[in-house]
């Protein structure tokens, strides 16, 4: 495994254009890990509506970025307390939504330091039963990436104050805060280390799991090409922010698999506008799915034709097909 010196940058648009770029770009034959801190900012996911995720007058106001990143999954607050871990590897067929397979090594580091940390729902680590690291994954079909954070030390006030949490999430968890429910990695460590100290053990742990290990440093023209795809994609208004579409019914669900938000336009009986929302995780483009429905009867059976060949599983993971149906046409009893 190859570890990516991303030079101590903080930009989280030129981290997450870092990320894109080596998993388009590196050697197909290698495995790489990616750390990354950045400046405050909430980082959403690829599939969700970012003006319902943020408290926008709040993010404005305290010039926290907001930036849209490829992977699936739910929004987070990043701040300087926080480290962010990228594996970036080969897509074997089996290693997508197995969130424990590239959890593991960063647990078992962990639980080395003496913090009880494990794997639990979809892809969270707690302790004590409080978050301490979500994880979301993204795949070009031939190579993947599996990333997550590490809250270490971060403002937990300031969780709160960015993010615009829906209603949705906080009953299907049985909680009233996102405070409650999230906790810093330093609250359970015995002595107190730096964020620089917690960084370098984590990666000597993670050199000892995957030998052999060596680092490596971009060259003048591939940071030059960074560069040039967060100019034009992280950027730009229009990828971190321009989903939101006209819409005239709204349907809203949780599943297991996470939240799923249809915002629908009907014209004359037909569908002109199909958007899909949510913190779901899958391994085909949303896009490809809502544009199977543009012009489409607003019927359940002719909807049920368009699909009758699709599989549902590859937008959204293990959901029944008949679930999906039932929500677009409005029968989700």
């Amino acid at each position: 495994m190859i570890f990516i010196d991303n030079e101590g940058h903080t930009n989280p648009k030129l981290n997450l254009a870092l990320e894109e770029y080596a998993l388009r770009h590196f050697d197909a034959s290698t495995d790489y890990l990616l750390f990354y801190i950045n400046a405050p900012s909430i980082i959403i996911g690829r599939n969700q509506n970012t003006l319902e995720e943020i408290n926008q007058d709040y993010t404005e106001a305290n010039n926290i970025h907001v930036v849209r990143r490829i992977s699936g999954g739910g929004a987070v607050y990043h701040d300087l307390g926080n480290l962010n871990f990228s594996f970036i590897t080969n897509h074997d067929g089996k290693s997508i939504s197995n969130f424990k397979k590239f959890t593991a090594p960063v647990i078992k580091v962990l639980n080395d330091m003496g913090v009880a940390a494990e794997l639990k729902g979809r892809n969270d680590i707690l302790v004590d039963e409080k978050k301490i690291s979500g994880t979301a994954q993204f795949s070009t079909g031939k190579r993947m990436i599996s990333h997550g954070t590490l809250l270490f030390d971060t403002d937990m006030s300031e969780v709160v104050k960015a993010l615009q949490v829906k209603m949705s999430k906080i009953q299907s968890k049985g909680h009233k805060s996102v405070r409650s429910r999230v906790a810093n990695i330093s609250d359970f460590l015995t002595s107190p280390i730096s964020m620089a100290d917690f960084k370098k053990q984590l990666l000597t742990g993670l050199y000892e799991a995957s030998e052999p290990f060596e680092t490596y440093k971009l060259t003048e023209a591939e940071w030059k090409a960074v560069h040039d795809l967060k100019a034009e994609k992280y950027d730009l208004w229009e990828w971190n922010f321009g989903r939101s579409p006209k819409f005239n019914i709204q349907r809203n669900k949780r599943f297991p698999i996470g939240e799923i938000d249809l915002r629908i336009f009907v014209e004359k009986g037909h569908i002109s506008d199909f958007k899909v929302f949510g913190d779901f995780f899958g391994r085909q483009p949303i896009s490809d799915l809502e544009t199977l429905l543009i012009n489409v009867p607003y019927d359940k059976n002719e909807i049920n034709k368009v699909l009758e060949d699709v599989s549902i599983e590859d937008y959204f993971g293990t959901l029944e097909k008949s679930d999906f149906i039932n929500l677009v046409y409005g029968n989700d009893e």
